[in-house]
């Protein structure tokens, strides 16, 4: 693959956006590493993916900013125009968890705004290189608890059922150009996300008896990136050890 070819991973600094990441990498795509706080852990996850021979840029914005957004990612795009990102990972997300009758305005608006709004954003700006090329991957992580909902997660599972809906919108629009668009929905992973819950005690609900890792979501979105899934598109392929099917 030429040193021109791009994936872009939003959230790609640390769990399963840094495993995606040198996925990526392995695939032989340069990456672009979208982080919003950790710059120490974008700056790592940039120097594994370059120990896999693979140029790697870490970018800097709120996937909720809209107009950052458009200044820093469209930006790059602009004075890099030799460049193509033709893989976009929309992995940013943030839980914020309690019952709707506690939670507050901003655990519902930076919940939806950074999964839901995000995830527009920021495939608004990288979609139309890949309308004109002919050629793309879109990849939206999304969960379980937007399939099925979960207790406490009314803002992460109505944010990520939207995503899932806009997914399969998306794919029929843009099926024709060979672009295509698909969700992926882990169940429990082992991530700084899951950190604070009980695996010990959830694991009894999981068929599979464990966790999923980030490398495992990795390996399914390296195939989803992949000229070989070109007929796969507006799908939610679920990564959860059987817990919910």
């Amino acid at each position: 693959m030429s040193q021109n070819k791009y994936a872009l991973v939003t959230g790609g600094s640390r769990g399963i956006g840094r495993a995606v990441c040198l996925k990526m990498a392995e695939l032989g795509y340069g990456v672009i590493i979208n982080y919003k706080g950790n710059k120490d852990a974008a700056e790592e996850t940039a120097e594994a993916v370059r120990a896999l021979n693979q140029p790697a840029e870490i970018l800097c914005f709120d996937v909720a900013d809209r107009d950052e957004v458009k200044e820093i990612l469209g930006g790059w795009m602009e004075a890099n125009k030799d460049k193509v990102v033709e893989v976009l990972i929309n992995n940013a997300g943030v839980r914020s968890d309690a019952l709707l009758p506690m939670m507050s305005d901003e655990q519902w608006d930076n919940v939806l705004g950074i999964s839901l709004q995000g995830m527009y954003n920021v495939t608004k700006v990288a979609l139309t290189p890949m309308v004109l090329n002919r050629y793309g991957r879109i990849i939206n992580m999304v969960s379980l608890s937007g399939l099925k909902g979960m207790p406490g997660q009314v803002n992460y599972s109505a944010a990520k059922a939207g995503v899932i809906g806009a997914t399969k919108a998306l794919a029929q629009e843009v099926a024709r150009r060979n672009i295509t668009v698909n969700a992926i929905a882990p169940g429990f992973i082992k991530t700084d996300m899951t950190a604070d819950l009980d695996e010990k005690e959830l694991v009894n609900m999981i068929p599979a008896k464990r966790f999923g890792t980030a490398q495992e979501v990795a390996d399914l979105t390296g195939f989803l990136a992949s000229k070989n899934a070109g007929y796969i598109t507006g799908q939610v392929i679920s990564i959860n050890g059987g817990l919910y099917s």
